[in-house]
């Protein structure tokens, strides 16, 4: 018996696929396509990038790509034409079983804005399954006495395709004794039932063979085929009969394999083999008969392989209880399956940055997170969460994705890398969870200058320092990292004293140290004031300054210079009065002297090396005060010499010498009768004076021989020349020796002119040397004219100051004219001169004017305008020192650094008194004799 249906046309079906597939409609903010199952691979089956409003070239630029849960990848994305198209041979039955609608879902991510866009495909059914049945044959037994109108369930057939390509029609090959009727069920389906239209004689006909052709609604139609045998056997009234006619049960699905589920239980009252029982499953899947077992026996149901609810909620099966006449009963089975937390969530990292800059905002996109469970209910509810106390935070989009992104702004030199540790937990008893770890470098940027440790710094460095020494680091400290944190050092370029600061000091680019480029002088300057930037090599560069002071420290490198008395220049001597009433103590002269270093290498004391009268005189210690040891005696001679020597407190010291002659009397007339006794004797004074400069002169080069010894012995053994300069007593090595020559003219004797030798050698210094000046006329003080004398450093030898790398000052620097000598201060016995007794300067009782006067007449008588004692320059030195016109202005500041210990006068004091006595009152009237006699 055919059952026909009235169902559309295969070519109707066919169009109406082919249209649905070329279609697209957005319904919920989806894509939708519709493909037919069964295609060929790179099938057409949609244009997407028109849909997304791309280019095709553009989907490699912007990452476009598909995401989906699947295990196989169905489709793909054509990246020339900008079409989606099947990646495989696609089987609806497969992928979608029975379900009427079979929905393929995934997401199309564009990578660079981590959007989603959701696509759903349907996968149309074509008829490409044929209905089949179970088993090949069936076998039935009827009892004979069976009545007319017994229906026989029969095995229905299965067709895996839906919709018009299922089973559509069931027909039962002609017999008198059966047809066939199908009947509907609830869900649809179709029931074929075998009716006996007549009673059966098994005397007749004993076996009965049934076809039983199964056709679906396809084109071309597709059939399948059972074969039934009816056998007929001998009479049995009472079928079996179950004790329920459905039976259900609940099982987790982590039960043990070979755990007994269930129980059927059906009864028969016949006795014999019609009365035993057999039972089996009847119309079952065959997935489900590879899980079940049924113990055919007892009606025991137990599984054979491992339950899972992700595949399978239930399980429907029938039961057939027959017994031994072929009597038949079933009954409905259905085993559900309960849900446990056995699937721990998945954690997809869909898109993820490794490197983000630590300049990015707040709610800058890290990670595209993609979380699912596959267990159901609360076993399948899912909480992500990141954990520790980092500037991130998840975001969720919907109910499976996230975006990790920034909660607040980064930063490199706090934390340059980042472990996210991505926590997913379900709400299951107990709680599953998942961890993924994403690993996150923050790079740099130059947001942070160089930070030099402090504000700024003092230095100081040695003066006389060898050219290129480095006396300062300066060095800076960079956050950022690579080219960000490369810091390169450079100088503020300033000017001291006229020259550029590029010519005193410098600095190495890279590590910050500052060199000298030339040797310091204290006494040119004390300090420097730097200023050192450090600039990194970022993008912009940061910089940052730190200033520098550069203290010069002095070294005792400046021998003590003597102002006063100074040596003359223009062929006279220089000549002290001392009254032969002078009491002990009187005030003879004073020594002045000042040393251009500082602080203790500028302490000077005065000491007393040779006296022709020793005893005679005493100098003070720290003053320089020339007084009378003792009360002057008629045996003293007329002339005095004095050797009186300046030293610092240098390490080592250095010193100078002067040369002083003190004439004794009480008036100028003695002087002159005194200078006429000498006439007699003239010859022998000559005599002894000639032996006493012979012997002085030999003294002077041994000294040298001596030096220049020592000298070439520290060449040669340097590790020596400490100990033979401690041998040597660390102070004076040299002194000087001077030497009167008279020269006598009509039986008047006057001193001619004062050699000075001086003689010097420092301790402790590689670099010794002897100076031999000129003869110089003992003139107390130089005048105006003999100021262009030039500075006594550029009477030192070149190849000394070469080698001490300093510059020779060929003219000396302007005085200060804050300190000048008044007309009370300047030296002499003028009486115009007032001050208190502690004077510095002395002050005769004699009118030294008056003495230079007759002097110089007696002198003029006497030569024939040969004498020194004449006019001109040959006035003992008397009008040079005490003259009006003498102002001191030639002399250099040294306020700043001149200390005489011990003493409580200044070089600004007034000129004092001596001795107790006032000044004679008024200016004596002054005579100069600047005529000479006609030859």
């Amino acid at each position: 018996m055919v059952i026909r249906r009235k169902r559309p046309s295969c070519s109707e079906l066919y169009l109406l696929c082919f249209f649905l597939g070329l279609s697209l409609e957005a319904w919920a903010g989806k894509i939708r396509y519709v493909v037919p199952e069964e295609t060929e691979k790179a099938f057409f089956v949609g244009n997407i990038a028109e849909d997304l409003g791309l280019q095709p070239q553009e989907f490699k630029e912007r990452g476009v790509r598909i995401v989906s849960r699947g295990r196989t990848q169905l489709f793909a994305l054509n990246p020339r034409s900008g079409s989606l198209v099947t990646a495989d041979r696609i089987d609806r039955e497969e992928l979608c079983a029975q379900r009427a609608r079979c929905l393929v879902n995934f997401n199309i991510l564009v990578e660079d804005k981590m959007k989603l866009f959701p696509v759903e495909v349907e996968i149309i059914d074509i008829n490409d399954n044929t209905p089949q049945f179970q088993l090949e044959e069936v076998e039935f037994k009827m009892n004979e006495i069976t009545a007319p109108g017994t229906r026989i369930p029969l095995p229905f057939g299965q067709d895996p395709d839906v919709g018009m390509n299922s089973l559509q029609s069931y027909q039962l090959s002609s017999n008198p004794h059966f047809s066939l009727d199908v009947q509907q069920g609830t869900d649809g389906s179709q029931h074929p039932e075998m009716v006996l239209q007549s009673p059966l004689d098994r005397e007749e006909k004993a076996m009965h063979h049934l076809l039983l052709t199964a056709s679906d609604g396809g084109s071309p139609v597709r059939s399948g085929t059972l074969h039934i045998r009816v056998r007929v056997v001998d009479a049995n009234d009472n079928p079996p009969a179950f004790t329920q006619a459905q039976y259900h049960m609940s099982v987790p699905e982590n039960v043990p394999l070979g755990t007994q589920l269930l129980m059927v239980k059906a009864t028969d009252p016949d006795e014999g083999a019609n009365g035993e029982v057999s039972y089996s499953f009847h119309n079952i899947d065959h997935k489900i008969a590879h899980i079940f077992q049924l113990n055919s026996y007892t009606g025991e149901i137990s599984n054979k392989e491992a339950l899972d609810y992700e595949e399978h909620k239930s399980y429907p099966m029938e039961i057939q209880a027959q017994d031994g006449a072929g009597l038949m009963a079933r009954a409905k089975v259905l085993v559900k399956v309960l849900d446990i937390n056995d699937n721990a969530p998945e954690v997809t990292m869909t898109s993820v940055t490794t490197a983000v800059p630590e300049n990015s905002p707040p709610g800058a996109i890290i990670a595209l997170i993609s979380v699912h469970d596959q267990d159901s209910e609360e076993n399948g509810d899912t909480t992500c969460s990141i954990a520790g106390n980092i500037p991130f935070k998840l975001e969720k989009l919907d109910e499976n994705y996230y975006h990790l992104v920034t909660e607040r702004t980064l930063d490199r030199e706090l934390t340059s890398r980042y472990n996210i540790t991505v926590t997913a937990a379900d709400h299951g008893t107990p709680a599953l969870y998942t961890e993924t770890h994403i690993s996150l470098q923050v790079t740099d940027i130059n947001d942070n200058p160089p930070v030099f440790p402090q504000n700024s710094y003092s230095t100081f460095i040695l003066e006389n320092n060898p050219r290129g020494a480095s006396f300062f680091s300066a060095i800076a400290y960079d956050a950022d990292s690579n080219e960000n944190a490369l810091v390169t050092y450079s100088l503020v370029e300033d000017t001291i004293q006229g020259m550029p600061l590029s010519s005193y000091v410098s600095i190495n680019s890279d590590t910050g140290v500052l060199y000298a480029l030339r040797s310091f002088d204290y006494e040119q300057f004390q300090d420097l004031q730097l200023r050192v930037i450090a600039c990194d090599s970022g993008d912009p560069p940061l910089s940052s300054n730190v200033s520098i002071s550069l203290f010069v420290l002095d070294q005792n490198d400046n021998a003590p210079e003597i102002l006063y008395p100074v040596l003359p220049t223009d062929g006279s001597t220089g000549v002290e009065l001392a009254p032969r009433s002078a009491e002990p103590g009187y005030l003879v002269t004073k020594v002045v002297a000042v040393d251009r270093d500082s602080g203790q290498n500028a302490w000077l004391s005065y000491h007393l090396l040779k006296a022709s009268e020793p005893g005679l005189f005493q100098v003070g210690l720290h003053t320089g005060e020339v007084r009378t040891a003792r009360a002057l005696l008629d045996r003293d001679a007329l002339k005095q010499s004095l050797v009186v020597a300046v030293q610092d407190h240098g390490q080592p010291p250095l010193s100078a010498t002067v040369t002083l002659t003190v004439a004794i009397a009480d008036s100028i007339p003695d002087v002159l009768a005194d200078l006429g006794s000498l006439e007699a004797p003239r010859d022998s004074q000559a005599s002894d004076l000639t032996l006493y400069l012979v012997v002085a002169v030999a003294a002077v080069s041994c000294v040298f021989l001596a030096f220049v010894i020592v000298l070439l012995a520290l060449r040669l053994r340097r590790w020596h020349a400490s100990r033979l300069l401690q041998a040597a007593g660390g102070g004076l090595l040299g002194a000087p020796a001077s030497a009167s020559q008279f020269v006598g003219v009509d039986g008047v004797r006057a001193f001619l002119q004062t050699y000075s030798h001086e003689v010097s050698l420092t301790a402790g210094s590689r670099e010794s040397h002897v100076i031999f000046p000129q003869p110089n006329y003992a003139d107390t003080l130089l005048s105006q004219e003999s100021c262009g004398k030039k500075d006594f450093l550029s009477a030192a030898p070149q190849s000394l100051l070469e080698e001490k790398g300093e510059e020779t000052f060929s003219q000396q620097a302007p005085p200060n004219t804050d300190w000048r000598f008044s007309q009370a201060q300047r030296p002499g016995t003028s009486g115009s001169q007032n001050g208190d007794e502690t004077g510095t300067w002395p002050n005769n009782q004699f009118d030294t004017e008056m003495l230079q006067a007759m002097i110089l007449a007696s002198a003029s008588e006497a030569a024939d305008g040969s004498s020194t004692l004449g006019g001109g320059a040959g006035t003992m030195g008397l009008s040079a020192r005490y003259g009006p016109q003498f102002t001191l202005q030639h002399v250099p500041d040294y306020r700043q650094n001149v200390y005489i210990p011990g003493s409580n006068a200044t070089l600004t004091n007034a000129a004092g008194k001596r001795d107790g006595k006032a000044p004679a009152g008024g200016n004596g009237s002054k005579k100069k004799s600047g005529k000479k006699e006609k030859k």
